[in-house]
């Protein structure tokens, strides 16, 4: 691997992260554990605190605090687990399905505009290198 090639890489990342950071108030009433927590609730359903964290590569504790933020603005809800009562599984409510979308609805005008000068195939390999990307950094664990 090409060392100049993987530290401009590290910046460009890092920097992306800060951008995206910079502009996300301005995209909606959520912020990042809270868009993330809420989408993987609405595409997979209800789920553990510990399965949440698991997912978002965060320990129980954080996920729990988060969840409990959520909970306080009435965006998810718990209920016990049928299959073991002893385990609370979370769910989005209605109103953060609202909220949500609102968010989804805000983030895809901004990259829209931002991407609107990429090519088609340009767009599909930048969403196939983030996936992949993504994929690599959760198998690699803390």
């Amino acid at each position: 691997m090409n060392l100049d090639s993987l530290q401009s890489i590290e910046y460009e990342l890092a920097l992306l992260v800060r951008l995206i950071t910079a502009y996300s108030p301005k995209l909606g009433k959520l912020d990042r554990s809270e868009y993330l927590i809420l989408s993987e609730l609405n595409e997979n359903g209800p789920m553990a605190i510990n399965v949440i964290a698991d997912k978002l590569m965060l320990n129980i504790s954080t996920a729990s605090r988060q969840v409990g933020t959520l909970e306080s603005k009435e965006y998810t809800k718990r209920f016990p687990d049928p299959d073991n009562g002893r385990i609370s599984l979370i769910e989005i409510t209605h109103i953060g399905k609202e909220i949500l979308q609102t968010v989804q609805n805000a983030r895809s005008n901004f990259y829209s505009e931002i991407l609107q000068n990429w090519s088609m195939p340009d767009l599909k390999q930048l969403e196939n290198n983030l996936i992949r990307l993504n994929k690599d950094f959760k198998q690699r664990k803390k």
